[in-house]
C-alpha cells in the first residue's frame, strides 16, 4: 500500500469519523440528516454526470434494496444520535456489519472463517464490551443510555451489513459513482416525509454532506491504488478516530475504556479485512 492510498484512506477515516461527530453535535440530528441527504443527492447526480457514469438495467434491484437500507440507515442513525453517545454507537455498528457480513459468507455460501478473520471477531466483541460499559454502574440512568445505545449500534450494524452485500453484488452491474447517487436520491427524497422533518440546509450542514459523500470518494481513489483488504483496514482507523473526536468535541466522557474498545474494534476489524 503506497504512501498515496494510505493517505487517502486515512482522509476517508477521518471525514467519516468527522461526519458522524457532527450530525450528532447538531442542534437536530434528523433535521441535520434530511439536510445531508437533500444537499448531497445534486452532489452525486452531478458527480455522476460528469464521471458519463454507467448503469446496467440489472442493478435496478439491487439499487432498490440499498435505498431502503440506506433510509433505514439513516432513520435509525440521526435517532441513535438524538441523545445517544457517538463513543458507544459508533464503534459498535462499525464493528458488527464485518462481522455479520463474514458470518452471511460462512453460513450461506460456506466460506472458509481462517483464523485471523476469528480472533478479529473475538477482538470486536471485546471492544464492544468495553465501549457499551459506563461506569459507575451503580448509576441507573447511565445504565439506560448505555443499553439504548448499544441497540441502537447493533441494529445500524445489522443494516450496514445487510446493504453492504447488497452493494457487493449492485457495484458490478454499475459505476460506483452512478450506483450511490441512485441510491441516495430516493433517501432525499423520502427521508423528510418518513421523519416528518424539515431538512436543514445551512453551512454547517452543508459541510457535514460534504464530508459524508467526499468519505465515499476517499475510498474510491484508495481502491485504484491500492488492494481492498488494506484500504479497509486502514478506513476503520475511523473508530479510533471518532472516540476522540467524540470526547474532544461532544465532551463525551470516553475514558480509557472506550479508547481500548475503539481501538479493540479497529483491530479486529483490521484482522477481518485481512484474513
Amino acid at each position: 500500500m503506497d504512501a498515496g492510498a494510505l493517505g487517502l484512506a486515512l482522509g476517508a477515516a477521518v471525514l467519516h469519523a468527522g461526519w458522524n461527530v457532527a450530525l450528532a453535535g447538531a442542534a437536530s440530528s434528523r433535521a441535520s440528516t434530511a439536510g445531508v441527504l437533500v444537499l448531497g443527492a445534486p452532489l452525486l447526480a452531478l458527480a455522476a454526470l460528469l464521471t458519463g457514469a454507467g448503469v446496467s438495467s440489472s442493478a435496478i434491484p439491487f439499487i432498490a434494496a440499498s435505498a431502503a437500507l440506506e433510509l433505514a440507515y439513516f432513520v435509525l442513525l440521526a435517532r441513535a444520535y438524538d441523545g445517544g453517545e457517538v463513543s458507544v454507537v459508533y464503534p459498535v455498528a462499525r464493528g458488527l456489519a464485518p462481522v455479520v457480513v463474514l458470518g452471511a459468507g460462512a453460513v450461506v455460501v460456506g466460506e472458509t472463517v481462517s483464523f485471523g478473520a476469528a480472533v478479529g471477531v473475538l477482538a470486536v466483541a471485546a471492544g464492544i464490551f468495553l465501549v457499551s460499559r459506563r461506569f459507575p454502574v451503580h448509576m441507573s440512568g447511565n445504565r439506560r443510555r448505555s443499553r439504548r445505545d448499544l441497540l441502537f449500534g447493533v441494529a445500524i450494524g445489522l443494516v450496514i451489513a445487510a446493504y453492504t452485500l447488497v452493494d457487493a453484488e449492485g457495484v458490478e452491474r454499475a459505476d460506483p459513482i452512478a450506483y450511490l447517487a441512485l441510491i441516495v436520491a430516493p433517501c432525499a427524497a423520502l427521508y423528510p416525509l418518513v421523519t416528518k422533518t424539515r431538512p436543514d440546509v445551512g453551512l454547517r450542514t452543508a459541510a457535514t454532506a460534504a464530508a459524508t459523500f467526499g468519505a465515499y470518494l476517499l475510498v474510491l481513489a484508495a481502491l485504484e491504488r491500492a488492494p481492498a483488504a488494506p484500504v479497509s483496514a486502514v478506513r476503520e482507523s475511523s473508530v479510533v478516530i471518532a472516540a476522540i473526536l467524540a470526547a474532544v468535541v461532544l465532551h463525551e466522557s470516553v475514558g480509557k475504556r472506550r479508547i481500548a474498545g475503539a481501538i479493540a474494534v479497529a483491530a479486529g476489524v483490521g484482522l477481518i479485512a485481512y484474513s
